[in-house]
């Protein structure tokens, strides 16, 4: 442990030096005659040497922000053995001074077992100088005293170092003394190895006590184990502290059952926090409920960020108000960014203004395909959680979009997002997957025949005899689409990752990457968007 540095003054420091010499290099306080009789005696009290009534004096300076005032009458009373005093000066130095100087007073402080001292010790000691087993030693001295938030800080240094027991350890000790935010931390802990009732715990034990994000993570679990009445009273939870996320899910689920108003008084909620998607969820569901104008005030609002709502907000402006050339703008910001029917609409639209398709680059030269198919909610949940998981240290993580598209290519080119099993070629080849989505009503949207909404995907395996074993899925795969078997395994290790946590770490987002362009290049091989 890197040896930690005692403040050393002057013998001109100790009580009973005379006020003109007291500290050199530093310009003396004044002290006119106290108005205050009170403050006279302690005056009197601390110039006789009374360490308790120099500390007062201090506190009283700094009331008046009298920096300097503060400063003389502490060190006074620190030096005289004031705890009180060595800790405020710590807190002056680390403010006005030099580290060294406040390890110094908080050192003095916490060695006599001053868990806040120690606390502040150890921060300066990781913060300022990266002294991470000086830091750790001192947080553990506070832990033990008792301090909450250096069992905290401990917990998460722990994290830092790789020791999950030890990391456990103390955020239980700080979970259990209130700190929510440490219940939540257990949560993800307990969720990243795979334990998904110590994630529920905790969870649960920090949402009920009020932690919003705690409330909609496990709102996401719920909805990841299809526990949705579960998972709407915890959405519910969370949209009480204005979630915005829960907002969203709300709405999402509102919409399935059919109910609209709801849907809508949820999206536009989450829509006004700022997420496009909610803006353009607002949209569609102003469209179902024949509100136009909304319609068009939620669709534009999303446009310039969401290629769906893009396109949407393109098709309304072509039918609603024959506004070719706003329709032409909006296709093709949303062909700049994949969408492909956007990239047909403006094809068609193009001739009809005088132009030519081969003047759009986006038609000439693709972006890479857009995601437009419904996410299967469970799905959609593990992958934000998977972000949430990831991203809590502050470390980068992938776009849970990404990892959406990354689960559903899987389940498009298998048929089957519950046991990954993969349907036989011929019913591959018999038009299964050849008719896609469907497109419904573009506007509304409004599912048409054979298409999927996020309350249709298939709870339950593919009849026997219509599918190979898992085992054979990636070999079959590889054969059909010519994409290198290497490249499929991959891809589905990281599915399963995603939704069995801890077994493997979670992917970065430069892996993420990779697999993404797997994923679309399998899909484009076999014929599927």
């Amino acid at each position: 442990m890197t040896t930690r540095l005692r403040v050393t003054l002057s013998p001109m420091t100790l009580v009973g030096a005379t006020e003109a010499t007291a500290w050199p290099g530093i310009p003396v306080p004044r002290t006119p005659e106290p108005l205050d009789p009170a403050e006279a005696y302690l005056v009197d009290r601390a110039r006789d040497g009374d360490r308790d009534a120099a500390h007062r004096l201090g506190r009283l300076c700094a009331e008046r922000d009298d920096r300097l005032g503060a400063r003389h009458w502490w060190e006074r009373a620190a030096r005289a053995g004031n705890v009180d005093s060595a800790y405020n000066l710590g807190l002056w130095h680390r403010t006005h001074g030099t580290t060294e100087e406040a390890i110094g007073w908080f050192e003095l402080a916490a060695a006599t077992g001053d868990a806040d001292a120690a606390t502040n010790l150890a921060s300066l000691l990781l913060e300022r100088r990266g002294d991470t087993d000086g830091a750790r030693t001192w947080f553990e001295r506070a832990a033990e005293d008792g301090s909450r938030h250096a069992a905290r800080r401990l917990a998460l240094l722990c994290e830092d170092q790789g020791d999950g027991i030890a990391a456990r350890r103390w955020h239980f000790r700080a979970a259990v003394d209130g700190d929510l935010r440490s219940a939540h931390d257990l949560g993800f802990l307990g969720y990243a190895a795979g334990d998904e009732p110590e994630a529920l715990h905790w969870w649960e034990y920090a949402a009920r006590g009020g932690h919003a994000e705690a409330a909609y993570h496990m709102a996401l679990l719920l909805h990841a184990a299809r526990d949705e009445n579960g998972a709407e009273a915890f959405y519910r939870l969370a949209a009480r502290a204005d979630h915005p996320g829960a907002a969203f899910r709300l709405g999402d689920m509102a919409l399935c059952r059919g109910d609209l108003h709801t849907a809508r008084v949820c999206f536009e909620r989450a829509a006004e926090t700022g997420r496009s998607d909610a803006r353009r969820m607002a949209g569609l569901v102003c469209a179902r409920m024949d509100d136009k104008a909304a319609t068009a005030h939620w669709y534009g609002r999303a446009a310039a960020d969401d290629p769906e709502a893009a396109f949407r907000f393109g098709l309304l402006l072509v039918a609603e108000h024959n506004d070719l050339k706003g329709g032409r703008h909006w296709f093709r910001r949303a062909a700049e960014r994949g969408h492909h029917g956007a990239m047909v609409e403006l094809r068609t639209l193009l001739p009809l203004l005088g132009a030519s398709p081969e003047t759009e680059e986006c038609l000439l030269d693709p972006a890479a395909p857009y995601w437009s198919r419904p996410a299967e909610p469970g799905q959609a949940a593990r992958a934000e959680l998977a972000v949430a998981a990831a991203r809590r240290r502050g470390d980068p993580a992938a776009e849970p979009a990404d990892l959406v598209e990354i689960l559903g290519t899987w389940d498009l080119v298998t048929g089957d997002p519950v046991t990954g099993d993969l349907i036989t070629a011929d019913l591959f080849t018999g038009g299964l997957f050849t008719g896609g989505l469907g497109a419904g009503d573009p506007v509304t949207g409004d599912l048409g025949a054979g298409s999927l909404s996020s309350a249709d995907v298939p709870s339950g395996p593919l009849p026997a005899g219509n599918q190979v074993g898992a085992a054979d899925t990636v070999g079959w795969l590889a054969r059909a689409s010519g994409v290198h078997r290497a490249a499929i395994e991959h891809l589905g290790l990281v599915r399963a990752t995603l939704l069995r946590p801890g077994t493997a770490p979670w992917p970065t987002p430069a892996e993420v990457e990779h697999v993404l362009g797997t994923a679309r290049d399998l899909r484009r091989r076999l014929g599927l968007r």
